[in-house]
């Protein structure tokens, strides 16, 4: 009895449980939970940041393409070459395009009311002909093929292979003739304010930086086909 009494006397404490609140450890949990949905989220995220990254380098190549991708050589577009039946003889030697035939008549006719008497030097040209005439520059100008290309088209790259192209002078001053003096002509100044009124432009005017300025060379733009072959060259001015 004395001893239980003893044992009585002292106050034994509860035992307690205690748990520890580790932050990290429910972090991880947390992950582990939701780490398929935050992989499902990244992967989307990823795939359409690389998607989009692709799209802008294709349209900045197309870009690119567009504006530089025209087949010139040597700074000259290409044509190809009329079939011989849309070709008609205005002159001996002298064929063009049947589309511009009249037009270039009347504008001759009404330039002679004027007092103003053009001369047709040059309609269409084959490949052949331009062929040797690009090449043969070589050896009497002793120039490079860059340097010829200003003032004379490669083979397939001529307007006058369309027989749309004609060069004009003045048949009271034939020195000027394929001259840029022929700008101080009183037949050049008349196509200036009327070639518009028959569709006739001018090609190579002092802007273009590709080939010499030739106050000359006129171009039909008075047909559907003939602006289906210079779309590409007006699309650039």
């Amino acid at each position: 009895m004395e001893q239980n009494k003893d044992i009585n006397q002292f106050d034994i404490p509860l035992a307690k449980r205690t748990y520890l609140n580790n932050s990290n450890s429910i972090l991880l949990k947390k992950l582990l939970i939701f780490s398929p949905f935050l992989f499902f989220f990244f992967s989307i995220a990823t795939l359409r940041l690389i998607r989009n990254i692709e799209l802008g380098a294709l349209s900045n190549l197309n870009f690119k393409a567009e504006r530089s991708y025209d087949h010139r050589i040597l700074g000259h577009l290409p044509y190809k070459e009329i079939p011989k039946e849309k070709l008609v003889l205005i002159e001996p030697n002298i064929e063009v395009h049947i589309d511009m035939r009249d037009s270039l008549l009347k504008m001759r006719e009404e330039a002679k009311n004027d007092g103003i008497y053009l001369v047709f030097l040059s309609g269409y040209r084959s490949m052949n002909l331009q062929n040797e005439i690009f090449y043969s520059l070589k050896s009497i100008r002793n120039q490079e093929a860059s340097e010829r290309a200003r003032v004379s088209a490669p083979p397939g790259y001529s307007e006058h292979s369309t027989g749309f192209a004609i060069d004009i002078g003045d048949a009271t001053q034939r020195e000027t003739d394929f001259e840029t003096e022929f700008e101080n002509t009183r037949a050049f100044r008349w196509l200036i304010k009327n070639a518009a009124k028959f569709h006739f432009k001018l090609s190579f005017n002092k802007n273009n930086k590709y080939i010499d300025y030739e106050p000359w060379h006129w171009r039909y733009e008075g047909s559907i086909e003939a602006l289906k072959v210079f779309e590409t060259s007006n699309r650039e001015l």
